[in-house]
């Protein structure tokens, strides 16, 4: 990687009042009022002024760059300083934090700083190539890893990489928490790199004559019913909503009716999803935002039309989409069928 050209968001160091602040804002999402947070569909660029040559560890160069960039993604997700190292140490036993463009015997399509594969799970080749988007997607897989601070290191990162060695990664713990200290307390101010936050404009929804929104823009790219499952292709189940375009990555989805925000959470999956309580029995869902892309809090109104959050490709995903659900009473039903009646076409 030239140190020279590297393109993106400004990595800022913020002092450590208001890193607080930006975890929480990650952790339980923006108030309405700002749509800030770190856009995951694009990478970042480095302070490279923020950055020591080195070595540290042995590391120098592009491979502490390399290391910035894998800490400001697990930041971004509002992981914790053990699982950011962790990261780290996993990129240093797969590729010694340089991005590799080959692969090995095991795995000859492997490329990048975490050596990921062409099997669809990690993104595009480009994905795979970007040390901020390739980390972010390891992070997403990590972030599932159920009771991980009751693991080892090496047990955490063979969960997610599936190392024919559940060891592998061992020996290289101790540079990776050395790595992580020094970039951690950049110019003596104990604060870790964070990725400049994006204030983008709130886009509000359009509604009808009725009063409600659309979710997000069309067209749809999969019904409400049955279908193949578009991850494996290999069955056919029952989907449970209605996948939308939504705009691609970033696009504005938009809460359908007046109502407050009753849950956000995760599937195994690393999948996340807003649902909207509407009173009366309905419960609106909205999937596959990044965590850091959810604009709303537990428990905060909202209104019909109010931008709630921004399309992404977490969890169980081949692309940027909304997939969009509403339940009656508890039991899910067809979100076309549904906004028809209240006079809206999806």
């Amino acid at each position: 990687m030239d140190r020279k050209t590297t393109t993106g968001l400004l990595v800022l160091v913020l002092p450590l009042s208001l890193i607080g602040l930006v975890f929480g804002m990650l952790l339980f999402g923006s108030t309405s009022s700002a749509a800030c947070g770190p856009s995951t569909s694009a990478s970042v660029t480095i302070d490279l002024a923020t950055v020591p040559d080195g070595p540290i560890a042995g590391f120098s160069g592009d491979q502490l760059i390399n290391a910035a960039y894998i800490i400001t993604a697990g930041h971004d997700l509002a992981l914790s300083e053990r699982d950011q190292t962790i990261g780290v140490m996993t990129a240093i036993g797969e590729s010694s934090l340089l991005v590799l463009d080959y692969g090995d015997a095991a795995g000859p399509d492997s490329r990048g700083l975490f050596q990921q594969r062409d099997n669809g799970a990690w993104g595009s080749y480009a994905d795979r190539m970007d040390p901020y988007i390739s980390a972010t997607n390891f992070f997403r897989v990590l972030a599932t890893v159920e009771n991980r601070d009751s693991l080892s290191p090496t047990q955490v990162a063979h969960r997610v990489q599936r190392n024919a060695n559940p060891n592998h990664y061992a020996p290289y713990w101790d540079a990776a928490v050395q790595i992580v200290t020094a970039l951690g307390t950049l110019e003596g101010t104990g604060a870790r790199p964070v990725s400049a936050v994006s204030c983008d404009p709130l886009i509000p929804g359009t509604l009808s004559a009725s009063g409600w929104s659309r979710p997000a823009d069309g067209p749809i790219t999969s019904p409400y019913g049955m279908r193949v499952d578009p991850v494996t292709g290999s069955f056919t189940l029952m989907h449970i909503g209605t996948d939308l375009n939504a705009g691609g990555c970033g696009g504005p989805i938009w809460a359908i009716q007046d109502g407050h925000v009753s849950r956000i959470w995760a599937d195994s999956y690393g999948g996340w999803t807003v649902q909207v309580d509407h009173n009366g029995g309905v419960l609106s869902e909205y999937k596959h935002s990044y965590r850091s892309d959810i604009l709303v809090r537990i428990g905060e109104p909202v209104t019909a039309g109010q931008q709630i959050a921004r399309t992404g490709n977490s969890g169980w995903s081949t692309g940027c989409h909304l997939h969009f659900a509403v339940l009656i009473d508890g039991v899910n039903v067809s979100p076309e069928l549904f906004m028809q009646s209240v006079g809206v076409e999806l």
